[in-house]
């Protein structure tokens, strides 16, 4: 009997250390808005990285925050341009989209991550300060890689959207239709207004939608809010 309860209580014991040691050893970079907070004042040069859309960062944004939208095509760049070493402070809406950023800057080396658990929603509950005030130039794509992108012996057709714009929405399926079916001529490429704003300034991008047609690097055709597919097809013929 004494053999048998000595066991349970070495079993236990064990059962209690291991748990200890996964606790200890847990790598969650997930912490509340006020222990967020601190950090942000414990790390003043550390980026804030705000990962929802534009539309919704300039709705209200954590001070000196960078907006690098997970769902736009440049954020794995704009995340690759971050020093992997440095600590990094990320938060979105509710923590879903801040999640997978954290893990996939994780997966690429990051050594000291923070996430805002609960994203602005805890933050705002908490009421701690915000801004609507862009200090910081919202990072898009380059003058340099637009250029880039026409060094191509295709057709590059531009889409100039923005993420609350209807008619950008509605023209989508069939601009990712086009990219599908004519990809051995036709390359098309999605640029964020919102996000390269330094970019459209520089184009003379002044509405959207914008759709526009280079050929060897050279403007061939533009238009200029909603058109129909049949009419754009006709145009990369």
């Amino acid at each position: 009997m004494k053999k048998y309860i000595s066991l349970i209580l070495a079993t236990a014991i064990f059962f209690f250390s291991n748990c200890n040691n996964r606790q200890s050893s847990s790598s969650d970079p997930s912490v509340s808005a006020a222990e967020f907070s601190k950090k942000m004042a414990e790390l003043p040069d550390a980026p804030i990285i705000d990962v929802r859309t534009p539309g919704e960062f300039a709705q209200g944004h954590l001070k000196n925050a960078l907006n690098y939208d997970i769902t736009s095509n440049s954020f794995e760049n704009q995340i690759a341009s971050l020093d992997k070493l440095k600590p990094v402070l990320v938060y979105c809406m509710s923590g879903n989209r801040s999640s997978s950023a954290v893990s996939f800057m994780q997966s690429n080396g990051f050594k000291e991550v923070y996430e805002l658990s609960g994203g602005m929603m805890k933050w705002r509950t908490a009421n701690l300060p915000e801004t609507t005030d862009v200090a910081t130039k919202l990072a898009g794509m380059s003058k340099q890689q637009f250029d880039n992108l026409m060094v191509t012996d295709k057709l590059v057709l531009i889409d100039y959207y923005a993420d609350w714009c209807a008619p950008c929405k509605k023209m989508k399926p069939y601009l990712d239709e086009i990219s599908k079916d004519m990809a051995d001529k036709v390359v098309v490429v999605r640029i964020n207004a919102d996000d390269s704003r330094e970019l459209c300034k520089e184009l003379k991008i002044d509405a959207i939608p914008i759709l526009q047609i280079y050929k060897n690097k050279t403007l061939i055709w533009t238009n200029t809010g909603f058109i129909e597919k049949a009419v754009v097809i006709k145009h990369l013929k």
